[in-house]
């Protein structure tokens, strides 16, 4: 029952939000004027560029995972990691947050390691990237405050963090969490069930812990900048894909990177409606018209997710089929 709930929750009703939330954006445009623009306006030339750069991205991300994967595992081969990554990406466009333990998965099948082990290291990785985003979002702010303060307040609600920190539920959860772990290292040789989540949270720590024992620590920075100067790269060349967004300087694609950034956090599978909102009201403070903001946002948020069905498709083909060997041979038992 409970699974049920929650697959309706994650395939019909956050896509249901997502689809409202599209059909309010663009119920007072003209169809027929945006798909004039989609055809007459646009220099695709600059779209296939931000396609290209994504994939800079992906394959950035890949070779970073390595990195942290290493230290715990073994090396894992680069195209089984870059289409793990893939797939990932591809999940997350049917569940929302499934990319990620789907990539674990794939890598921990193929590559036969602690399925685990790498979740510690997508969580160290994710950990990276809120840093990168939260040193952003200081960076703009502290830039253009005057201009953007306002919006973000009144958009994202951010009192009600305050609100969050204040709940005693909050407490008691840390609480509750902070002595089932006590409870289950204090006790764990005399069950056997709390061996078993043990062992768990042991390899787990030591895939978070990852990123402590990198060889090579700065060229782990080098990737995480790489990363996100290819996601903001991939939004400020498509200014110039539309007469409208062609004047717009890069205090403002810094600013959509992060507020589109903040949109892709909701729970809707790719992003859907909270991101072309962000987009739309973040390029409407720069004096974009709302209609051609519209358009902006359909262009480059299809574009990039394009991208990502079609190679995360060809992810899921090859896999297979490059891991012929392991088909073939009898599914020992692996490391959970």
């Amino acid at each position: 029952m409970k699974k049920s709930v929650s697959k309706f929750i994650q395939l019909v009703l956050f896509p249901s939000i997502g689809v409202f939330i599209i059909y309010q954006l663009y119920k007072d445009q003209n169809a027929e004027e945006i798909l004039r623009a989609l055809r007459y306006d646009v220099d695709y030339s600059w779209i296939v560029l931000s396609i290209s750069l994504g994939l800079l991205s992906h394959v950035s991300r890949a070779m970073r995972w390595q990195m942290l994967i290493q230290p715990i595992e073994k090396k894992t081969g680069f195209l089984n990691t870059f289409l793990a990554v893939m797939t990932g990406y591809l999940a997350n466009l049917v569940f929302p947050r499934m990319g990620e333990v789907s990539r674990c998965g794939v890598i921990s099948k193929y590559e036969r390691i602690s399925f685990t082990r790498v979740v510690g290291t997508v969580v160290a990785e994710r950990l990276t990237d809120l840093m990168m985003l939260v040193l952003i979002t200081v960076a703009v702010l502290a830039v253009q405050f005057d201009f953007l303060g306002g919006f973000l307040l009144q958009t994202l609600k951010l009192d009600s963090v305050s609100q969050l920190f204040a709940s005693p539920l909050l407490y008691a959860a840390l609480i509750f969490t902070v002595l089932a772990l006590w409870f289950i290292r204090r006790y764990a040789r005399r069950y056997k069930a709390l061996q078993f989540l043990n062992s768990l949270m042991a390899k787990f720590t030591e895939g978070l812990s990852s990123i402590r024992k990198l060889e090579n620590k700065g060229l782990f920075i080098f990737h995480t900048l790489f990363i996100w100067l290819m996601y903001f790269m991939m939004i400020y060349v498509c200014f110039f894909s539309m007469p409208a967004t062609s004047t717009l300087g890069i205090n403002a694609g810094i600013t959509i990177l992060l507020t589109g950034s903040l949109g892709m956090i909701a729970p809707v599978q790719g992003g859907i409606g909270a991101w072309h909102f962000m987009v739309i009201a973040t390029l409407k403070l720069y004096g974009v018209p709302l209609e051609e903001g519209g358009v902006f946002a359909l262009l480059v948020h299809a574009a990039q997710n394009m991208m990502i069905i079609i190679v995360g498709l060809l992810a899921f083909v090859l896999l297979p089929l490059i891991n012929r060997k392991h088909h073939a041979e009898t599914d020992l038992a692996r490391p959970c």
